[in-house]
């Protein structure tokens, strides 16, 4: 049977993967001329940069689909476990290291702003049974599908879901439990790791922490970029087709059933349809046949980012890999992002820089800086008014941190910002993770991995079931294949 893939982010090529080992003829469909989506790499000027998600978490997921097709991952990439998770700055001066050693990190918390260390051993203890629970539910089952909810694990986990801040907002849950701001503003983070707000999303997304803080942060030799090349050398060596450079026109389909995809002129014959784009525009751009479904029109989206790759001149030893500036007013930001559709004057800063743990992404004596703020999604805004704005608020908040005159020392700039990720990514708006958490039914609002209307179509990605970033979309392809029956 014939398997057709469009697009080809991380979640795409697992899929691809995974479909053509349980015995499809898989052709993957890649508009851009390059695999991986969101995860790809820039090059200026003797500066690499990782374009896309910087944060790399669970690698075992990554794992899971070459052992899946009996390969070895450590014979494709490899990785190191970081000491250090995050570099923190708040507008006072003060900083904090956090640390995937909960005692490591509850030491620091209790030396730099005087909080019993317990309080952060409870919180990560509780986001640690949240993730176990709750996750059994949200992230590793088709919520669309009856069997899922008669599963042993998943009914243990219904009846303490109640206990999981469900009905009360993250920044609530965290100022019951933390109670210091400035812990309580590093834990409201998290909702970011899915372009919400902690304000409106709900406490359940308290199990993101365990991500970094219980389990780990690595960071792949060579940049996150090494993970697409990983999974597309894995996809060609098991016979996964790519046909880059051609966008798929239409999903053609006949008496409920996929037959085809159009590219141009040319049908490619398919038995099964899986779609890594985004869905609103699968929908509205590949589907004229079928009406959008309502829901996908009107949830709101997730926010964006605006990225300034920036080549430093010189070298900043206080920080390192993963760092964040935190805004003064955290409240306002997000009622800038998602009320008022704009960056607040003071916007929160994370910064990223491979070049320290892998010297050869900058040149001798230089630092290659992704600088990223949280930015709304594509309403229309005035964007060239914004960047140039927000550019400038950038540069002066952390000339004024660092002590060190930053615009003097960019030599090379990259930009990205919601309206060319929409253009290369069709990330609907430029949302990065599709719609947003702001509610407490949003996982259930999210679009399955199936189509209940289409046989043989299917979706995987950011923008469906589970959710964005690297972990879920991995377990989207997962579910994905799960789901479909053998090729053979």
């Amino acid at each position: 049977m014939k398997a057709v893939v469009i697009g080809s982010g991380v979640a795409g090529l697992a899929a691809a993967t995974r479909l053509q080992h349980k015995g499809y003829e898989v052709t993957v469909f890649e508009s851009n001329s390059y695999p991986g989506g969101k995860l790809t790499q820039i090059e200026s000027n003797g500066f690499r940069f990782d374009a896309g998600p910087s944060l790399f978490t669970m690698p075992s997921l990554v794992d899971d689909v070459f052992i899946e097709v009996g390969e070895d991952p450590r014979a494709f990439y490899n990785y190191r476990t970081l000491d250090v998770v995050c570099h923190y700055f708040y507008p006072d001066s003060v900083t904090l290291k956090s640390y995937p050693d909960r005692d490591k990190f509850a030491r620091e918390v209790k030396d730099k702003l005087n909080v019993n260390g317990q309080t952060v051993a409870r919180f990560l203890k509780r986001s640690e049974r949240i993730y176990n629970r709750a996750g059994q539910i949200f992230l590793n089952n088709s919520l669309h599908k009856a069997g899922t909810w008669l599963k042993k694990d998943v009914l243990l986990a219904l009846t303490e879901i109640y206990r999981y801040d469900i009905f009360k907002s993250m920044h609530a849950a965290n100022e019951a439990m933390l109670q210091h701001p400035k812990l309580v503003q590093l834990f409201d983070r998290f909702a970011t790791y899915n372009g919400s707000n902690p304000y409106k999303a709900p406490g359940i997304l308290n199990s993101i922490p365990h991500l970094e803080h219980n389990l780990g942060t690595y960071f792949p030799e060579g940049g996150m970029y090494t993970l697409t090349q990983a999974l597309y050398q894995l996809a060609l060596k098991k016979g996964v087709q790519f046909r880059f450079g051609k966008k798929v026109s239409e999903i053609v389909t006949k008496d409920k059933q996929v037959k085809a995809v159009k590219t141009g002129e040319e049908l490619t014959p398919a038995d099964l349809v899986v779609s890594n784009m985004d869905v609103y525009p699968t929908y509205n751009k590949l589907l004229p046949q079928l009406k959008t479904p309502k829901r996908i029109n009107t949830q709101e989206r997730s926010s964006s980012g605006l990225i300034f790759y920036w080549g430093i001149k010189g070298r900043f030893d206080q920080l390192g890999l993963h760092n964040i500036f935190f805004s003064e007013d955290y409240r306002n930001e997000f009622e800038h992002l998602f009320t008022k559709k704009q960056i607040c004057d003071d916007p929160t800063i994370y910064i990223n820089i491979t070049s320290k743990l892998n010297p050869t992404d900058a040149p001798p004596d230089c630092e290659n800086w992704f600088v990223m703020v949280n930015a709304p999604s594509n309403e229309g805004q005035d964007w060239e008014e914004i960047i140039h704005r927000t550019r400038q608020a950038v540069v002066s908040k952390l000339s004024k941190l660092l002590k060190r005159d930053i615009a003097s020392l960019i030599v090379t700039e990259e930009l990205l910002d919601p309206v060319k990720l929409e253009a290369r990514t069709s990330s609907f708006k430029g949302s990065l993770y599709g719609t947003s958490s702001n509610s407490k039914f949003a996982a259930f609002l999210r679009h399955p991995n199936f189509s209940s209307r289409i046989k043989g179509l299917y979706f995987c990605g950011g923008s469906v079931h589970p959710g964005g970033g690297i972990p879920l979309c991995l377990l989207s392809a997962k579910i994905v294949s799960d789901l479909v029956p053998g090729g053979q």
